[in-house]
């Protein structure tokens, strides 16, 4: 039952994803998050997607070192996982939406992918979000400590 409501979703998504005539929420929210290069609703592609190379880099990795892939085949990733990332972030975003919240963060993405079922996908990058949150908190607290060092040492 869980599975005809995601189904739904993505079918929402895609009735606005490309045409910002609808009064749904998430397609305003996505219209003015890409205000600057929305006209008329239509998206540049070169906006909406990411960059091909990089999504050759990043597939080049999982791959030997004297394996091929196809234009089509960059062509084909480049449009799944731009999908993929709109599809994730305009479900944290109804999220934020709902709590009266205008900042998407590294928890509503967690909890977007879990609700739309990438639990396996949601639990690593929890632990990832926690050990970068530690980093950030160790790195601020050594540059406090530095700029003291260092306006002790000027006096």
């Amino acid at each position: 039952m869980g599975d005809n409501i995601n189904i739904g979703k993505v079918l929402d998504r895609e009735c606005f994803k490309y045409n910002f005539t609808s009064s749904t929420s998430t397609s305003t929210a996505i219209a003015t998050a890409s205000d600057t290069s929305a006209q008329d609703g239509v998206i540049k592609e070169q906006d909406r997607l990411l960059p091909i190379a990089n999504v050759g880099r990043i597939m080049k990795q999982t791959l030997p070192p004297n394996a091929k892939i196809s234009k089509e085949a960059k062509e084909t990733m480049q449009e799944c996982v731009s999908e993929f990332i709109s599809f994730v972030t305009g479900e944290a975003s109804d999220k934020c939406h709902k709590e009266k919240r205008k900042t998407v963060n590294g928890d509503d993405i967690c909890w977007a992918l879990a609700t739309l079922g990438f639990d396996d996908y949601a639990e690593p990058l929890k632990r990832y979000l926690h050990k970068y949150r530690e980093l950030e908190g160790e790195r601020a607290t050594q540059n406090k400590t530095n700029t003291y060092e260092n306006n002790l040492a000027n006096i």
